[in-house]
C-alpha cells in the first residue's frame, strides 16, 4: 500500500489531509519564546490572531526537523509493509531536508524492501496546496505511484506562483529578500512582486504601488499565463487579509469570466513568519512558471 505524506508548509489542514489521505509532518515555529507545532500543539489555525500579533511587533523564526523527527513520521509506516510518497515543499527553502534525507538513508537500510519517493513541489503555500491536492485528486483516482511521479515531472513546473509582501521586514530579516529591497519597499511603498521558479527559490519579477495597482499586475500575470485554468483549481493564499484576496479573486473572474475554481487558503504560520502580515498571491495553471 501507499501512504501519503505532505508537510503543514503547504498549507494543507487536517480536515483536508484526511480527505485526500496524506500524513501531515508538522513544520515548527517558535513564537514568544515557544516552539509551536502546527496541528500538533493547537487543532485549528488562529490566523487573525497570529498575524495581528506580528502586525503588532511578533517575530517569529522558524526551524527544522531533526533526522529523529522524519523516522519518527515514517517508520511506523514502513514497518507496517506501506510505501511512503511525501509530496514537499521547497528542498531549495530550508536545510531541514538534509536531515531527512539522513532518516531516509537510514530507514532505506534497515526497511530494503520498502520504498519512500519524493515529489519537490518547489514552492510553499499555496503553489504547494495546489499541487499536494491535484495528487491528491489523482490518488484518489486509483493512480499508481508511477502515474503520479510520471505526472509530476510535467506538471510540477506548470503551477505558477505570484505574491507580493505588505511589509518586507520579515522577508528582510530572514535573508528571504534582500535588504536593499526591503528598504525600498517599505519606504516608498513599492510592492515587489515574486515568483517561485522551477528551481524552488523566490525571486523579484516586478512591483506595482500600493495594494491595488499591485493586484492588478497579479492578475496581468495570470492572464498572459494561465493554460486550461477553468481545469484545474485557481488558488488565493492571504496572511490575514481576506478581503484583498477575495477582491483579487474578483478582478480574475472579471477578466477570465465564470466558471472559475476558486480557492481561498490563509498562509500557514511558518511560511507566514517569513512574508507577514497582509501577504496576497495567486495560484494557477500555467504555460510555465
Amino acid at each position: 500500500m501507499l501512504v501519503l505524506f505532505t508537510d503543514t508548509d503547504t498549507d494543507l489542514t487536517p480536515k483536508e489531509a484526511e480527505h485526500f489521505g496524506y500524513k501531515l509532518i508538522s513544520m515548527p515555529y517558535t513564537a514568544e519564546g515557544k516552539e509551536v507545532y502546527p496541528y500538533v500543539d493547537f487543532d485549528e489555525f488562529d490566523y487573525h490572531t497570529f498575524y495581528e500579533k506580528m502586525r503588532k511587533g511578533l517575530m517569529p523564526t522558524t526551524s527544522g526537523l531533526s533526522p529523529e523527527n522524519y523516522r519518527n513520521y515514517f517508520e511506523p509506516v514502513l514497518k507496517e509493509g506501506n510505501d511512503i510518497l511525501y509530496v514537499h515543499f521547497s528542498a531549495a527553502m530550508s536545510g531541514t531536508f538534509s536531515a531527512m534525507h539522513i532518516a531516509i538513508k537510514e530507514l532505506k537500510e534497515e526497511y530494503p524492501d520498502r520504498n519512500i519517493y519524493l515529489i519537490d513541489t518547489k514552492g510553499i503555500t499555496i503553489c504547494s496546496n495546489m499541487i499536494v491536492k491535484e495528487i491528491g485528486d489523482l490518488y484518489l483516482k486509483g493512480k499508481t505511484v508511477e502515474e503520479i511521479l510520471k505526472w509530476a515531472e510535467t506538471e510540477v513546473d506548470k503551477y505558477a506562483v505570484y505574491f507580493y509582501a505588505d511589509n518586507l521586514k520579515f522577508f528582510a530579516r530572514s535573508g528571504r529578500v534582500s535588504g536593499i529591497a526591503a528598504f525600498f519597499g517599505g519606504i516608498i511603498g513599492i510592492k515587489p512582486i515574486i515568483y517561485m521558479g522551477s528551481d524552488g527559490k523566490m525571486a523579484s519579477i516586478g512591483k506595482g504601488k500600493g495594494r491595488v495597482k499591485t493586484l492588478e499586475k497579479l492578475v496581468e500575470y495570470v492572464v498572459s499565463l494561465q493554460d486550461e485554468i477553468k481545469d484545474h483549481r485557481i488558488i488565493i493564499g492571504h496572511a490575514d487579509a481576506l478581503e484583498l484576496a477575495k477582491t483579487l479573486g474578483k478582478m480574475i473572474t472579471e477578466k477570465l469570466g465564470d466558471g472559475l475554481n476558486i480557492e481561498y487558503v490563509p498562509v500557514n504560520p511558518t511560511a507566514g513568519s517569513h512574508c507577514g502580515p497582509d501577504t496576497v498571491g495567486v495560484c494557477f495553471h500555467a504555460i510555465h512558471r
